[in-house]
């Protein structure tokens, strides 16, 4: 699963999402994209779902770009433990996701096959998404 190699600090805090994307919004290198609709953290293990999906989908043909990337340390305390005691170790990485960022695109396969892989990989994806396409 993807996960930075080095961080200027471990630990950082939670954070909002909020706002809209002002950047990563349109299609930079294919055809077709798997937009975000609403706000939300996703998880390494959420983006490598949805990619496997769609890589299986494609059956290989074509080419995927994952344009989000889980920089986001989320760290969580073990269960029953008392309060206090500092903060919890990092337990995965994820990506704030904001409303109207591109997450996956693809190309080198019809419209058809497009459809359905980006259709597969919203399935893993906590975020209404919708499919764009470069003319639309």
């Amino acid at each position: 699963m993807l996960s930075p190699a080095k961080m200027k600090y471990r630990k950082h805090f939670k954070g909002r999402v909020s706002g809209v994307a002002s950047r990563g919004h349109q299609l930079s290198f294919g055809s077709y994209g798997l937009k975000a609709m609403e706000p939300a953290r996703i998880t390494a293990a959420q983006i490598e779902a949805a990619r496997r999906a769609i890589t299986r989908c494609m059956r290989r043909v074509g080419k995927v770009w994952i344009r989000i990337y889980p920089h986001l340390p989320v760290t969580q305390k073990p269960a029953e433990v008392r309060m206090g005691s500092g903060k919890g170790g990092v337990e995965y990485w994820a990506c704030r996701v904001y409303p109207g960022t591109i997450m996956f695109e693809m190309d080198g396969v019809d419209a058809e096959v497009a459809n359905r892989a980006l259709a597969l990989a919203s399935a893993k994806l906590p975020v209404l998404t919708k499919i764009v396409t470069r003319g639309a």
